[in-house]
């Protein structure tokens, strides 16, 4: 008899959770994922201020689903879902499924200004984390060759738009490599005075899905750091040299992060059921869709509530509600009971703002300081999938902690049309001078 065939739609969080939930099941599994590796996303913002390299947070999903012979990787780019059909159509062929797990996790949100995103990358994949990373550093070398003073202030003017964890995180990390790591690096400049690092926040508060006396401790700490916040303050636009907020203020910035919103991946539009605002799927409480009880939603994609408040976006939500299809699944197969709904543990939320400075909330109780640090560091360590990730990001921090120094600090990317339009400007005012300073030539 043939086995039931299970599709899963990403290799994140969720999916690999379901995934490795099925080893013992008696289905044949089918993970797709446009890329070929898993990625630690809360990291990301390391490998863009260059405390931590790609493949310190990444892992092939080969190599972490290898001893699943009833598992095969695909790595290709899903298109579209015919649910009708049963049939998943990816950019070469298509698959049929008997069950169909979604957990694509979701895209940068520019709120109706795709334009943005070319002056604003967000932090959702390694290629992004990289190219921040490439901005950064970039700016710091233009600012070592520019003699405009104002060319010069906006260089090493860095905007965070989004106070949630990724732009608090990313906010502290920008102040402590100018106040520590690139202070005696450069000539020119002070890069501790003259960097500056602005945070943007909509809301009255930092970290808003946090607890408020959190949230006071976090803005104390970026404070304490020297990054510059502004709370109820929305973008306006953004452009290739900085941001105007709406109530009309200029920042002019060569380096602008998107850290403000995020929406549903694309998908979810072909199951054909209700979305919420930003695209996530209303599912039933066993986390199918709607008359569509072979298609299970995970993670970050779910519209749900529990106990009157929605499911977090976060990567326990991913997880937990990964083991939960699997289990569903491998009972229906084998006509064993089902569990009626899906219930989230919540097993706490932290974010770090810097070395030694971070806010922890586990069950009802809430740490900041240095030992929310250690358990930011020791939590982050242990969720990392791969042991080698484990040893590279431990010997990683390690070195950072007794050195203050970031090893991931070369720009890999060769110069090209996209540098940032104030970065070219200053190489090209850089080779004019030194062209008209070149002493005539004499017969």
């Amino acid at each position: 008899m043939k086995k039931p065939h299970v599709v899963i739609l990403g290799g994140g969080f969720g999916g690999l959770a379901t995934a490795k939930s099925l080893r013992r099941a008696p289905v044949r599994v089918t993970l797709v994922d446009q890329s070929n590796h898993h990625l630690f996303q809360p990291l990301l913002y390391q490998v863009a201020t260059s405390a931590l390299t790609a493949p310190d947070i990444a892992a092939p999903l080969r190599k972490l689903l290898r001893k699943q012979e009833n598992t095969q990787v695909l790595m290709a780019r899903a298109v579209s879902i015919d649910p009708d059909a049963r049939v998943v159509r990816l950019d070469q062929g298509e698959l049929e499924y008997d069950y169909l797990v979604l957990a694509t996790g979701m895209v940068n949100n520019y709120f109706g200004h795709p334009e943005w995103e070319a002056h604003a990358p967000g932090l959702k994949t390694l290629r992004e984390a990289l190219d921040v990373r490439s901005r950064v550093l970039r700016a710091y070398e233009a600012a070592e060759r520019e003699t405009d003073p104002e060319r010069r202030k906006e260089l090493l003017t860095f905007v965070l738009i989004g106070a949630g964890p990724t732009g608090v995180e990313m906010a502290g990390a920008l102040r402590e490599i100018a106040a520590e790591t690139l202070a005696a690096d450069f000539r020119t400049f002070d890069a501790d005075k003259d960097v500056r690092v602005v945070l943007l926040e909509g809301t009255d508060r930092v970290l808003p899905a946090m607890h408020p006396e959190s949230s006071r401790d976090a803005l104390t700490s970026l404070k304490e750091l020297g990054v510059e916040v502004h709370l109820e303050t929305f973008a306006e636009s953004v452009d290739a040299h900085g941001v105007y907020t709406a109530d009309g203020m200029r920042i002019q910035a060569a380096t602008v992060v998107w850290a403000a919103g995020l929406k549903a991946s694309p998908l979810t539009e072909g199951l054909g059921a209700e979305r919420d605002r930003a695209g996530r799927v209303k599912v039933e409480p066993d986390l199918t869709v709607p008359g569509r009880p072979e298609v299970y939603v995970l993670g970050d994609l779910i519209s749900l509530e529990q106990d009157g408040e929605p499911l977090p976006g976060v990567a326990q939500t991913a997880i937990q509600s990964g083991k939960f299809a699997a289990e569903q699944i491998d009972a229906e197969v084998q006509d064993l009971p089902k569990r009626a709904r899906f219930v989230y543990k919540d097993k706490g939320s932290m974010a770090t703002i810097g070395r030694a400075r971070a806010v922890a909330e586990v069950s009802s109780s809430r740490f900041s300081g240095f030992f929310a640090w250690m358990l930011w560091l020791v939590i982050h360590i242990l969720f990392l999938v791969d042991f080698r990730n484990r040893i590279a990001v431990l010997m990683e921090w390690a070195y950072a902690y007794v050195t203050w120094r970031r090893s991931a600090r070369v720009i890999l990317d060769a110069p090209s049309r996209h540098r940032p339009a104030l970065e070219r400007d200053a190489i090209l005012r850089s080779e004019l001078t030194r062209s008209s300073e070149r002493p005539a030539a004499t017969d």
